[in-house]
């Protein structure tokens, strides 16, 4: 029987950050330390994790697509998945993964930052990080990730959203899971989705007051909805609208991210939590199975900072979640704004069906081997472990979820 301390959400048990800096301090998730643990369980995952990394590229599909092995079987693994459901997840993962390939050139510390953003680089990248790991770090991965993490006056830390967020996420499971092989490939990662997102975060001239007054991320998400202004900004919903829409429309999209000012940072953060689960389940109407690819992201990337807070630098990690926020207006802009509809979500039974029905059907269910499937339930019962379910309000979203869903809608 589980014990009484495990029914209290994990922020109701910290103490109280009486230092200067403003930061979000919330307790840490459990690491799993795959490394090193003896049972056959986590040392299939090693094992797992380590031929992904030898075999798989980062960057496949023209350098378009990102290597989404460490997501599902971490995932996977911290739902509860055994042996067997891991080498199945494997090999179906693997399908339509690619070789590495050699890069144009090798990389040096002394030009590291040269080619930031150009994927093509993506095998120097991972190698130049392995280097400094075995001749600058002794083997560990935590001292790389802290040296190139945080370097310069535009640091890496400030841009882990290019590439849908795949980076930011792939650092998550590297600590989570204390894992050099991921921890490398999220440098590498993070190093070739490099992108413009960064100035955001790096030049102070771009937040400012905002003429928008809103109190959570959820509020101001239905205020974006019915803004007339982005009214037919976009022909068509996908990723591909988010470059020309702060080209085009950057000054809407300031206005937005800098209506949420986090006064009270970890409510902030909390209520940020409950909007990223609303934007994917409770836009989807029932009967329509309309699951939209890209708005997981904005779940599995705030799930990913929730992972990650505890260990990044305090001074960061304001500005951690600030991205997340500007991430997630790009991404509702870019899918033509959704109705939320609380509604979609309903009340649940009563609570009949409870989360080991929502875990059987990420691990035993037809879409077992859907990477985005699987993460998006692990980061829902992640919010409801980190914040409490008193109404079951996640419970009740996971289980809409995983009954309901049918593949990802991409417009």
């Amino acid at each position: 029987m589980a014990s009484i301390l495990s029914y209290v959400p994990i922020v109701n048990r910290l103490v109280p950050n009486t230092g200067r800096t403003r930061t979000i301090d919330i307790p840490p998730v459990e690491v799993h330390n795959v490394e090193t643990a003896a049972e056959k369980r986590p040392r299939t995952l090693k094992h797992l994790l380590k031929a992904n990394h030898v075999n798989h590229a980062i960057l496949y599909h023209n350098l378009e697509f990102h290597n989404h092995m460490p997501h599902i079987l971490g995932s996977a693994y911290l739902l509860g998945a055994d042996v067997q459901q891991l080498h199945k997840i494997y090999d179906a993962e693997a399908q339509e993964l690619e070789s590495w390939e050699p890069s144009p050139a090798e990389i040096t510390q002394d030009d590291w930052k040269d080619f930031l953003g150009d994927p093509r680089y993506q095998r120097a990248y991972v190698d130049f990080f392995e280097d400094a790991l075995a001749l600058r770090h002794n083997y560990q991965w935590k001292g790389v990730v802290e040296e190139y993490l945080y370097e310069g006056k535009e640091p890496l830390v400030n841009c882990l959203f290019g590439g849908l967020g795949h980076p930011l996420i792939h650092l998550g499971y590297a600590y989570e899971l204390d894992s050099r092989e991921i921890g490398i490939e999220a440098l590498g990662m993070a190093a070739t989705q490099y992108n413009f997102l960064h100035k955001y975060i790096d030049d102070p001239s771009y937040s400012k007051p905002s003429p928008i007054k809103s109190s959570s991320p959820l509020e101001l998400f239905h205020k974006l909805a019915n803004d007339h202004r982005l009214d037919g900004a976009f022909k068509e919903s996908g990723a591909e609208n988010i470059e020309p829409l702060f080209r085009e429309h950057e000054d809407i999209v300031l206005e937005y991210w800098n209506a949420w000012t986090l006064d009270d940072p970890v409510k902030d953060f909390q209520l940020s939590q409950e909007a990223a689960v609303d934007v994917v389940i409770a836009t989807v109407p029932p009967g329509t199975h309309s699951y939209n690819f890209y708005t997981c992201h904005i779940l599995t990337t705030s799930h990913a900072v929730r992972i990650l807070l505890p260990f990044v630098r305090p001074e960061h990690r304001i500005n951690l979640v600030r991205q997340w926020w500007l991430f997630a207006i790009a991404v509702y802009i870019a899918v033509l704004r959704p109705k939320i509809d609380p509604d979609n979500i309903g009340s649940g039974d009563g609570g009949k069906t409870q989360w080991d029905h929502v875990e059987d059907k990420a691990l035993n269910g037809p879409y077992s081997t859907d990477a985005h499937f699987v993460k998006v339930v692990r980061a829902i019962k992640e919010a409801a472990r980190t914040w409490g379910d008193v109404h079951e309000r996640y419970l009740n979203a996971a289980v809409r979820f995983a009954d309901d869903f049918q593949g990802w809608a991409f417009s």
